[in-house]
């Protein structure tokens, strides 16, 4: 699933393709994918807006317009491509947003992405975006936030760090990634870690999605970017999808356990 960098990479792909165009018709191929409004909704309002704008939140795309935002989550396999008016209509074709030279077609194999469109100024209160938790670069993100939401989890740091609800942006990849930098045995229950425990869980939440971002995600089976822009960042992994290899920093065989049904990787070395 593409998790906070991944999104970025998609968002700032789809500003250089889409951004200032209108959208003269919209066909929507498979209902199920509008969450919300209704699909006759959904397409009367969106015909004829133009997009001003895309945003990230979360894990979510929001496409600007004038007095509305259309929420995209692409959940598993979620893609969206620039086609040529020409071009036949793909089986995994499930929305498409007509311009005049050609279109965005939102393409996903499991169809479980969703959309919204929401009013702008009910945006921060209206879901799903009502309950995201903090962006990672969040001024209010500090160990104080973060001690009032885990002083009485008893779950594994590993399954609290993935709750969007505390901060949002962050999947099994990256958790991983964030867990082993902070030295942190992801089965250790919220409610024990420390001051520096909690400052080392933002150092490294900031800096690894920062490099991530820079490197355009983690291309790990079926993600890419509109246009087939594939992510660098796999390369960069630590502990992530590596059980049975070495660490990086203390030569221990890094093992794979399931920690709240999710497959996780660590040191059990550096990771005590």
């Amino acid at each position: 699933m593409p998790e906070l960098p991944e999104v970025e990479t998609v968002k700032n792909t789809l500003k250089k393709l889409v951004l200032n165009k209108k959208i003269n018709e919209v066909k929507v191929l498979y209902p199920n994918m509008i969450e919300f409004p209704s699909v006759e909704e959904f397409i009367k309002e969106l015909q004829g807006k133009t997009i001003l704008d895309i945003k990230r939140r979360g894990k979510w795309l929001l496409f600007e317009f004038d007095n509305k935002y259309l929420i995209s989550h692409l959940r598993m396999e979620g893609k969206y491509f620039i086609h040529e008016h020409s071009e036949p209509i793909g089986k995994h074709d499930h929305v498409i947003f007509f311009f005049t030279d050609n279109e965005l077609r939102y393409q996903d194999t499991r169809k479980f992405g969703r959309m919204y469109l929401i009013d702008k100024d009910k945006l921060e209160d209206s879901k799903p975006i009502c309950a995201l938790g903090l962006e990672p670069w969040d001024k209010a993100l500090t160990k104080e936030y973060l001690k009032g939401k885990y002083k009485h989890k008893k779950l594994p740091i590993k399954t609290v760090l993935l709750d969007q609800s505390i901060i949002t942006g962050i999947g099994n990849i990256y958790a991983d990634e964030i867990l082993f930098l902070s030295k942190l045995d992801p089965l250790k229950p919220c409610y024990e870690l420390n001051d520096t425990n909690l400052e080392d869980i933002i150092k490294y939440t900031r800096e690894v999605l920062e490099h991530a971002i820079k490197l355009g995600g983690t291309t790990i089976k079926s993600y890419e970017s509109a246009k087939g822009v594939h992510g660098l960042f796999q390369n960069e992994l630590l502990v992530h999808s590596n059980a049975g290899e070495l660490c990086k920093s203390c030569g221990t065989e890094i093992i794979k356990i399931r920690v709240g049904g999710r497959g996780t990787y660590y040191c059990p070395t550096c990771q005590k």
